[in-house]
């Protein structure tokens, strides 16, 4: 359990000794590690089943809106605004406000839900051509596209429950179980490609049904643990009740400011579908890659951070006092750039090479490889601003302040809506940059967003100037040339990708990474670091 969150009231039996937050959040990265390599695997079986083609794009729409909705009311602004209140009831209420607590947050957040659910599968054609718009003009695939919505959508009912499941554990320190959650999902979807496809005329009905089967089994996956703690929830509808009305009043400002790197993807999302057949795909293959990088490393120390955080600060409140709170923010800062720069630059170096071993199968061509190669590349160049925030913003959500998020998410998200237009139609270029301009919007808007977040806890006090010395700093630039050096000279011929069966690509591919990682640990170990040095932050601020 992560360290100074011990329950005040555990279940018999139960072991508060505390432990690391490397360790906690190894437990999560490792488990968010195997989700992402069956995401990819998922990603190779739908990019060979479906490739880049117009019912691949409806799909992926589909798939997108109830996602997105996910990441503001179970990932994003409800997990920011639940997690401080819950941790604050349990510190200073006690079991009986605890459960209290969950039981109406349950019904509140349930209840919602349904309503919203069963809106959206009346109204499926009128939302599918408000987030494609663009396939108006095939009435065919616009009907294809609701028709998938009304399966797809009931995910998002199961899921954000699950992610309500999943605060619940994360803040008693159970991070192993939420964290191997997204398993099933993959899992689901990659049955549905290989067992319940061939019995549908349009294999992507199959896919949709794959969502809704997988969202059941991740909710249900949550219960031996939540029992075990002896906190299952009893839906109670009560928007009176002072903890839910605290949650609520968080959660709206939140519902924005947390979520603008997902709004900016969804307004892609959007124009993408202006653009010719294919862009949604593209789009969505490239994006999926820089979500590893970030699903594992950065998500899985925002998540153990968030709760170390917001228990910090509800002790110093009641008079206890905690000096770490700026130390813990520079340890996640400092081991998410030490991820984030060397898989930057991979990315960059192997964008074609990378969706060549994973996608160039059946339905997915070499002329998607390329196309995808740049939005990927795109992406990148936003990598370490996407990994930046997930750690900035739980700085000011541990503290409770949604306004400043808020406030600089418009920033970024207005800022972002400017840049679209200007990157996708050639206006001011002598050339269009199609969807690779909607992945660079995106990219420049995260670090807007990035670089104001840092500004707002700088100037608040929140955050003292780390204390870096040109030494560290000096061994990782080293240690970045001489991987980029490495992988470079070990790179094969362009052409040789695609007149190579699978295996031959995977193996080279592997081979390639491990060249890359151990090229950059080893100069980093050289150069004096270790690996104790990065298990916690330090033990005064």
């Amino acid at each position: 359990m992560v360290e100074g969150l011990s329950s005040t009231d555990p279940p018999d039996g139960q072991d508060n000794k505390p432990r690391g937050l490397l360790h906690s959040s190894a437990i999560v990265g490792g488990a968010t590690l195997v989700s992402r390599i069956l995401g990819l695997v998922r990603d190779v079986v739908l990019a060979n089943l479906v490739g880049a083609t117009s019912n691949a794009d409806a799909f992926f729409v589909a798939f997108k809106i109830p996602n997105f909705l996910r990441r503001l009311f179970a990932e994003g602004a409800f997990a920011q605004a639940f997690i401080p209140v819950f941790t604050e009831t349990r510190e200073q209420g006690g079991k009986v406000a605890v459960q209290a607590l969950i039981d109406r947050v349950a019904g509140v957040l349930g209840g919602t839900l349904l309503l919203l659910t069963a809106l959206t599968i009346l109204a499926a054609p009128i939302v599918a051509l408000v987030f494609a718009p663009g396939f108006s003009k095939d009435p065919g695939k616009l009907a294809l596209t609701a028709d998938l919505i009304r399966l797809t959508f009931p995910y998002l009912f199961l899921i954000s429950m699950t992610g309500f499941a999943g605060g619940i554990l994360n803040a008693y320190g159970r991070f192993a179980v939420p964290a191997f959650t997204p398993v099933l999902l993959n899992l689901s979807l990659i049955a549905a490609a290989l067992l319940l496809a061939p019995g549908f005329e349009e294999p992507v009905y199959a896919l949709a049904l794959g969502v809704f089967i997988a969202g059941l089994l991740q909710l249900l996956f949550q219960f031996p643990a939540l029992y075990g703690l002896e906190l299952v929830p009893r839906p109670r509808w009560d928007t009176a009740y002072p903890g839910v009305r605290r949650i609520m009043t968080l959660m709206v400002p939140a519902l924005f400011g947390v979520s603008v790197s997902q709004i900016n993807l969804l307004l892609d999302t959007v124009l993408a579908s202006l653009l010719p057949a294919g862009s949604v795909s593209w789009l969505y293959y490239s994006d999926r890659l820089t979500e590893l990088p970030l699903g594992v490393f950065a998500i899985a120390i925002a998540t153990v951070v968030l709760p170390t955080l917001s228990a910090r600060r509800a002790r110093a409140e009641a008079g206890e006092g905690d000096p770490l709170f700026a130390a813990t923010l520079h340890w996640a800062l400092g081991l998410v750039l030490l991820i984030a720069l060397p898989a930057t630059f991979a990315l960059l170096l192997l964008a074609e090479p990378i969706l060549a071993t994973l996608f160039q199968y059946g339905a997915f061509a070499a002329a998607d490889v390329d196309k995808a190669a740049w939005s990927l590349r795109a992406y990148t160049l936003g990598l370490s601003a996407f990994m930046l925030i997930k750690v900035l913003a739980p700085g000011y959500y541990a503290r409770q302040d949604m306004k400043s998020p808020v406030r600089i998410g418009i920033i970024a998200m207005v800022a972002n809506m400017i840049m679209n237009p200007l990157f996708i139609f050639p206006l001011m270029w002598t050339f269009d940059l199609g969807h690779v301009g909607l992945a660079l919007a995106t990219s420049l808007a995260a670090w807007l967003n990035a670089a104001l977040l840092y500004r707002g806890l700088r100037r608040d006090g929140t955050l003292p100037s780390p204390d870096i010395s040109a030494r560290a700093s000096g061994r990782i630039a080293i240690a970045l040339v001489v991987m980029v050096v490495a992988v470079g000279l070990s790179l094969p011929d362009p052409d040789w990708w695609s007149a190579t069966d699978a295996v031959g690509r995977g193996v080279r591919m592997a081979g390639l990474v491990a060249i890359g990682g151990l090229a950059y640990v080893m100069v980093l170990w050289l150069g004096g670091l270790r690996l104790s040095a990065l298990k916690n932050p330090p033990e005064t601020a």
